[in-house]
């Protein structure tokens, strides 16, 4: 097992508490943050991105991948060898189970007293505002595509890298371009983005006695993970092919 694992679950784990913790806060019946807003749900995952890199760094895992799509990416790239990458990915589902399950025990509850059952899955996994599967899988490649390209534009050579304008604030940039997405690209699928922050809390919801849930759409579920993967490869693929 790499010594990255323990930091790649732990940082996962507290992306998702944190991201699916504000979904959960402005979807749940009597939570302070009810009604909140998109702007509320795309800041909050924001933060949630960048406390967990500084998390997955800090235990163990400097690349803080946080999602298989990265993960792919890189060893498309090179980065790692197929085992590591593997084991960073069931890091990432493990700590994407771990961090909903703990989002069902800070708003208890709620989900009790909201009745609604397609919010409650809305705070585990995603879901398409108009579903389409050809352009529901468009929006989850091009939201994924520009995530990794990005972020190895970020840390390329004119990047985050020691004595750039970015140097030194790279998990930051990788927020805000999280951010980003969320505000520009998110509307029509929810931007997972990421296979584990999708299928991971998906598990949890079908797995978790949640009052009055419903169903877990696994009609749906391929499209938030065969979507970023694509994604992240062409990005990879394209990044590599002009030099970045």
């Amino acid at each position: 097992m790499p010594a990255s694992f323990l930091g790649e679950l732990l940082g996962t784990m507290v992306l998702i508490l944190l991201g699916n913790g504000v979904v959960a806060n402005v979807l749940l019946t009597q939570s302070k943050g009810n009604g909140g807003g998109w702007i509320v749900i795309t800041a909050g995952w924001a933060f949630a991105v960048m406390a967990g890199i500084f998390v997955s760094a800090a235990a163990g895992s400097p690349g803080a991948d946080l999602n298989p799509a990265v993960t792919v990416a890189v060893m498309v790239r090179g980065g790692y060898d197929v085992t590591t990458g593997i084991m960073h990915i069931v890091a990432q589902f493990i700590g994407a189970i771990i961090g909903a399950t703990l989002v069902w025990l800070t708003y208890l509850p709620h989900w009790e007293a909201t009745k609604d059952a397609g919010l409650k899955l809305a705070c585990f996994s995603t879901g398409p505002a108009i579903r389409n599967t050809t352009t529901n899988l468009i929006s989850e490649v091009v939201g994924t595509f520009v995530l990794v390209f990005v972020i190895f534009s970020i840390f390329s050579a004119g990047g985050a890298t020691a004595g750039s304008p970015a140097s030194g604030v790279g998990p930051y940039l990788v927020a805000a371009l999280v951010w980003g997405i969320g505000l520009s690209l998110g509307g029509p699928t929810g931007y997972a983005i990421n296979p584990a922050r999708d299928l991971g809390p998906r598990i949890a919801h079908m797995l978790l006695p949640i009052a009055g849930k419903g169903d877990n759409d696994w009609g749906y579920s391929w499209i938030p993970v065969v979507g970023p993967l694509v994604g992240g490869i062409l990005a990879a693929l394209v990044a590599t092919a002009i030099g970045i």
